[in-house]
């Protein structure tokens, strides 16, 4: 019998600047509100980002450029939901995805929706 020689890899995960989701929910079925535990809106923002404490300044500049709330953030996954009518919501992600690429240099993808 032959056996096979066992290789073990070791992964680590380097974050860098990024932002890998920007997804928008247009009319989202009520029972996701009631889950995440947020008032009904026409639109969820849905943002994941590292570093981690990016989702600060994701949620300052998302609040300060649409008519959109802070459903979520939390920094220590880099996660951040917003929440308002389909266009604040895709203004919003827009304006968080240009200052992050322009001003603080991130690799960012592009803004997809269902």
């Amino acid at each position: 019998m032959h056996d096979k020689a066992t290789s073990r890899i070791i992964q680590e995960s380097v974050p860098g600047k990024q932002v890998t989701i920007a997804h928008v929910i247009a009319s989202p079925m009520p029972d996701i509100y009631e889950r995440l535990g947020i008032d009904e809106a026409g639109a969820l923002g849905i943002l994941t980002l590292t570093p981690c404490e990016t989702a600060i300044i994701a949620a300052d500049v998302a609040t300060k450029t649409a008519d959109v709330e802070i459903g979520f953030l939390d920094r220590f996954t880099g996660s951040v939901i917003i929440s308002g009518d389909v266009q604040s919501v895709e203004t919003a992600l827009a304006a968080v995805i240009e200052t992050l690429r322009n001003l603080l240099g991130f690799d960012t993808v592009g803004i997809t929706k269902t």
